[in-house]
């Protein structure tokens, strides 16, 4: 792990592991400490993977001023782990709400993208969100796995919007409701920053026609990645968000839902491999 500091002055701490060529990676969550990432499946040996906190999470210390949290705002601190590590260009890897983020600072710095991978990523930044009705459908995918009938009801109270749903509800996130997926899940509360998740997207954090607009003139390949059993984003909305890119390229992980490396190592490495070696 390394520490820099953003434009502001906070301190922001990035984790490497793995080797091979650079590759940036934007946690989702959003803010959600960026060790749920883990290697992404074994994708460390093929790349090093610079694994941002960012701020307020993780390693990364508590700002100032909590209006920085808002997602636009954290565009600076992508460009300052740019400058602090060199490059000119970079491979950058963004999971779920990370995806906005990682859409922001293409459309405002476009030559600094090399190759962008986007997964799982609904794309609020461009005016694309889950809708309930596409969450259900996903789920009721999964309508013979033992844990449906528990699960589903707590599912539809988070739609609600109530408070009071069982986590049970996680297991429409994970392809397979292992151990190991329980386990992954179980640390979500305690690696995620609330005052910070609520901030992310605050009034002003997103101009999706100005957003589109400035991604019809990069000129990067984009992979976006697709869970066939995910929900939020469901591959249907992921077809349309690639549509604001215009060198795009869409795979669907059979088998895998919201955290397709955990759901499918083989799979997602090869593909995201591939593609970062110009494949």
């Amino acid at each position: 792990m390394f520490t820099f500091t953003a434009p502001d002055g906070t301190e922001l701490a990035c984790h490497v592991r793995g080797s091979g060529p650079p590759l940036i990676c934007l946690p989702g969550g959003p803010m959600r400490a960026s060790v749920y990432l883990g290697e992404l499946g074994g994708l460390t040996a093929h790349r090093t993977l610079y694994l941002l906190d960012l701020r307020g999470t993780g390693d990364s210390a508590v700002p100032g001023d909590e209006t920085t949290y808002r997602c636009d705002r954290q565009v600076a601190d992508v460009e300052a782990l740019r400058r602090h590590l060199g490059l000119d260009r970079v491979d950058l890897l963004a999971h779920s709400a990370g995806g906005n983020l990682a859409a922001l600072y293409a459309a405002r710095y476009p030559e600094r993208i090399a190759r962008l991978v986007l997964v799982t990523s609904a794309q609020r930044a461009l005016g694309l969100a889950a809708s309930p009705d596409e969450r259900r459908a996903a789920a009721r995918l999964r309508r013979h796995e033992p844990w449906f009938e528990a699960a589903y009801p707590e599912y539809e109270k988070l739609l609600a919007g109530r408070d009071d749903a069982d986590y049970c509800y996680d297991a429409f996130f994970y392809g397979r409701w292992d151990e190991r997926a329980r386990a992954h899940a179980a640390r979500t509360d305690d690696q995620t920053n609330e005052r910070a998740e609520i901030r992310y997207a605050a009034e002003g954090a997103y101009d999706p026609p100005a957003t589109r607009a400035a991604l019809a003139r990069l000129d990067a390949p984009v992979l976006l990645l697709a869970g066939a059993l995910d929900g939020g984003p469901c591959p249907d909305l992921v077809h349309r968000a690639a549509a604001c890119y215009p060198r795009a390229r869409v795979v669907v992980q059979p088998g895998a839902a919201h955290y397709p490396w955990l759901d499918g190592e083989e799979f997602f490495v090869a593909r995201v491999a591939e593609f970062l070696s110009g494949g």
